[in-house]
């Protein structure tokens, strides 16, 4: 087995992995061979020389008192003091006795043990360091390309040296990938199956990839003068985001939505034409919540507990409610509150709300009075 270190330097190399791990894989692989040819309860230890580029392996048996149960339950491991003293009568309690296993006079199912020891034990270090370096790209965007879609339509991504998995409750109602697609998702998590091995989880509804696509759209998102506080999604559909701006100089719906629209629309066109309402997040939650229900416009916010009711005229009604309720229930998942709708009479007046699709921004409060009375 000479020049082994060597090899396992190149085998490391190979693998795009560190010299450290590598050796610490070699050790293991080493410690589990000698314990095969020997004994599972043995204790070995691995001493490695980088200069001379040699190692020896030792195996390590302790000194114990003569009654101690390990010498029945571990009898490879450890020896009673009065059987070590005639070996060497210096030896005292805890004392270690250390004896070179050498490997090669095992022939070569030692040979044989040990490279498939080493292989594995390589393999599962460089699973563990891409597991490392995908976790941490948990919650961004990554790209990829489409290389299989199978009968459940899951379609299956090339992402570097991982396969991601696209499942179809994952993607956007009505999209259709084919081989050779270059597609844009989150990372939702990295996991190891049985069946396929370490493999990404990918995602194209969660609300989370809406954030990301406006962080890699919006410039002032990804500097931090305008924060993304919450979001709420129907996939395909709809869609609204609170922002606040950090700066008081910036406007974090205008800075969303861009000149003429051409950030929103951007992102909103990666999501198949999903419409996307900005709204001005406010600390105050009748506020926050007649935003969230733009563009109706709300005459009283009344919250009891985490049930809100909302007065509102008959014209605005339809409005809150939304195609198939859909703007009412994007308002209960942005504001974490279950909002219930109250009609009075009387027809609304034009409102200061701060909104998605124009770039406003509300300056006089003064409507806003009855609210909190």
């Amino acid at each position: 087995m000479e020049k082994i270190l060597d090899t396992v330097e190149a085998i490391a190399h190979e693998k795009n992995l560190a010299k450290d791990q590598a050796i610490e894989a070699f050790k293991e692989a080493l410690i589990n061979t000698a314990k095969r040819l020997s004994s599972q309860e043995s204790t070995f230890e691995v001493l490695i020389d980088n200069d001379k580029r040699t190692y020896v392996l030792n195996k390590i048996v302790t000194v114990v008192a003569d009654d101690d149960t390990r010498l029945t339950s571990l009898p490879d491991s450890f020896i009673g003091i009065t059987e070590a003293r005639e070996y060497e009568a210096t030896l005292e309690l805890e004392d270690q006795l250390k004896s070179e296993f050498i490997l090669e006079n095992y022939g070569r199912t030692a040979s044989a043990n040990l490279f498939k020891e080493l292989e594995y034990h390589i393999q599962r270090r460089v699973e563990q360091s891409i597991l490392e370096k995908y976790k941490e790209k948990v919650g961004s965007i990554v790209v990829g390309i489409v290389t299989r879609v199978d009968n459940e339509d899951n379609t299956y991504v090339e992402i570097g040296e991982l396969r991601g998995v696209l499942t179809l409750r994952n993607r956007i109602k009505g999209e259709k990938f084919k081989v050779g697609d270059t597609i844009k998702a989150l990372l939702r998590y990295v996991s190891i199956d049985p069946k396929f091995g370490l493999f990404l989880e990918l995602t194209r509804t969660a609300p989370k990839f809406l954030e990301a696509l406006m962080e890699r759209e919006v410039p002032e998102i990804a500097d931090g003068a305008v924060e993304i506080v919450a979001s709420s999604r129907i996939p395909g559909e709809r869609a609204k985001i609170a922002l606040v701006s950090h700066q008081a100089n910036v406007d974090p719906i205008g800075a969303a939505v861009g000149v003429k629209g051409v950030r929103i629309n951007s992102v909103s066109d990666e999501l198949i034409g999903e419409n996307i309402d900005c709204v001005e997040y406010s600390p105050i939650p009748e506020v926050f919540i007649m935003r969230s229900l733009s563009p109706a416009l709300v005459q009283k916010v009344k919250i009891e507990d985490k049930k809100v009711i909302v007065s509102i005229t008959s014209d605005q009604k339809a409005k809150a409610i939304g195609k198939s309720g859909i703007n009412i229930r994007l308002a209960s998942m942005l504001t974490g509150y279950s909002i219930e709708l109250e009609e009075i009479e009387g027809r609304s007046e034009a409102s200061t709300n701060s909104v998605a699709t124009t770039p406003s921004k509300t300056t006089d409060t003064s409507a806003l009075e009855d609210l909190f009375r």
